[in-house]
């Protein structure tokens, strides 16, 4: 089934026309309304005007994450915020956000595009989906569930947390999808057991996960835990939010990028130079339709790949493969991201901690985890009331990152001179998930 056949099946060479008509579109706006491009522009001595094909793009600039930040909130909008009718943001410490905007239209095109990735896994207006992604700043919960609207489709605002509730409305609801990461969904699956809920005796019948890195063998630990067909989903906030690349039912294999709104390229991630299709690189995207906040070749860090050849299910749209890994030190626990600096910029605001820590990843059961082990200053440390002092300090820890960065950790504070120093770059993170 596709939801949009007229641009979801467009012949290539009337789909790059497109393309390239919304790209010239909005590289002309964007150097007119925001001053970042207009210097970027003029810097790398690039014009509008000097974009005659879609190969000139990569004359361009790129644009990065800290551009983003250098620019918070509203310094990269191309409309004015009486024409914003929705903010969303990334977790971060003040002033390090990322923030994006959204007009109507904005609004309209990504429930379009949610209601063709629902489409894709073959749900319909019949379906109830249960939408366990969550509500608020993060883009997840309001991107699934304005989709769901614009399909016709039925939709239970869940939000993430509360596990028990959850599985007593996937009962009692009888929903056919649901919508959430995929750790989440194998939480679900060990709790309803420990319940004593025979979990494929649900109406589920299709999961449409994403927001983390997941692998093949954990989609086959899904569908037998759930008896569901599960899908792979992509999007980040920056460039929409979720339902910017989906899988089909016919080819799961690679997701479908809507290339009407998102013109995509692969990048050797060192030396920036664009790779053919078929080559492991960082995913780089521009939005083509955007109107408050577009964005002109901007840097995922995503490791993957694009599939052109044509899929059987009649989609002419590039596939890409499910992402392989990060370009940079970025960080995905359950849904959330978060760099190491972001977590360091908590630390050092405590006063007794030492600017000395490592963050230990792992997969517990289902689940991330993320213990921040840190060191206490030597004063703290040998303070007489010193267990009554390293409690408090591990709830300020605790509170601040809950707070600011929307991520509950394990927190183990240590000695001074007890973790290990770094000659050169130090590595903050040892990664013990397997996935």
């Amino acid at each position: 089934m596709i939801y949009n056949e007229e641009f979801e099946t467009l012949p290539r060479e009337a789909l790059e026309a497109l393309q390239l008509k919304r790209l010239q579109q909005v590289v002309q706006r964007i150097y007119h309304t925001v001053g970042f491009y207009k210097k970027t522009f003029d810097k790398a001595g690039v014009k509008p005007e000097d974009l005659k094909t879609l190969d000139d793009l990569r004359r361009f600039p790129f644009t990065t994450k800290q551009d983003l930040r250098d620019n918070y909130p509203f310094g990269l909008f191309a409309a004015p915020m009486s024409s914003v009718v929705r903010l969303h943001a990334s977790s971060g410490t003040t002033g390090r956000s990322t923030v994006v905007g959204y007009t109507k239209r904005d609004i309209d095109t990504w429930s379009e595009l949610m209601a063709r990735c629902f489409v894709a896994a073959g749900l319909t207006k019949n379906d109830i989906i249960h939408n366990a992604y969550g509500y608020g700043l993060f883009t997840g919960g309001l991107g699934a569930h304005y989709g769901a609207e614009r399909l016709g489709a039925s939709v239970i605002p869940m939000s993430g947390g509360n596990t028990k509730r959850q599985i007593m409305i996937l009962q009692d609801f009888g929903p056919t999808a649901i919508c959430c990461t995929p750790s989440y969904a194998l939480n679900l699956a060990e709790q309803g057991r420990a319940m004593g809920v025979d979990m494929s005796t649900l109406k589920l019948r299709v999961g449409i996960f994403g927001a983390e890195p997941w692998s093949e063998a954990m989609r086959q630990e899904i569908e037998s835990a759930l008896d569901i067909q599960a899908m792979n989903i992509y999007g980040l906030s920056e460039i929409m939010g979720p339902g910017v690349a989906m899988e089909c039912t016919e080819g799961r294999e690679g997701m479908h990028i809507f290339e009407d709104h998102f013109l995509v390229e692969t990048i050797d991630p060192e030396t920036g130079t664009v790779l053919p299709p078929g080559e492991t690189g960082e995913l780089v995207f521009t939005t083509l339709t955007k109107e408050a906040f577009p964005l002109v070749r901007y840097r995922t860090r995503d490791i993957s790949r694009l599939y052109p050849a044509p899929c059987r299910c009649g989609r002419t749209h590039l596939r890409m493969d499910r992402v392989m890994g990060r370009s940079d030190d970025m960080l995905i626990i359950r849904g959330v991201n978060v760099f190491p600096s972001q977590i360091e910029a908590v630390l050092v605001g405590i006063e007794g901690l030492e600017p000395h820590y490592q963050l230990i990843v792992d997969r517990v059961g289902t689940l991330d985890t993320l213990e921040v082990q840190v060191e206490v200053t030597e004063t703290r440390f040998a303070n007489a009331d010193e267990i009554k002092v390293l409690q408090s300090l591990e709830r300020q820890i605790l509170k601040d990152m809950k707070d600011y960065l929307g991520i509950t950790a394990k927190v183990k504070l240590v000695g001074p001179q007890s973790l290990q120093r770094w000659e050169g770059k130090a590595s903050r993170v040892l990664d013990k998930r397997h996935i």
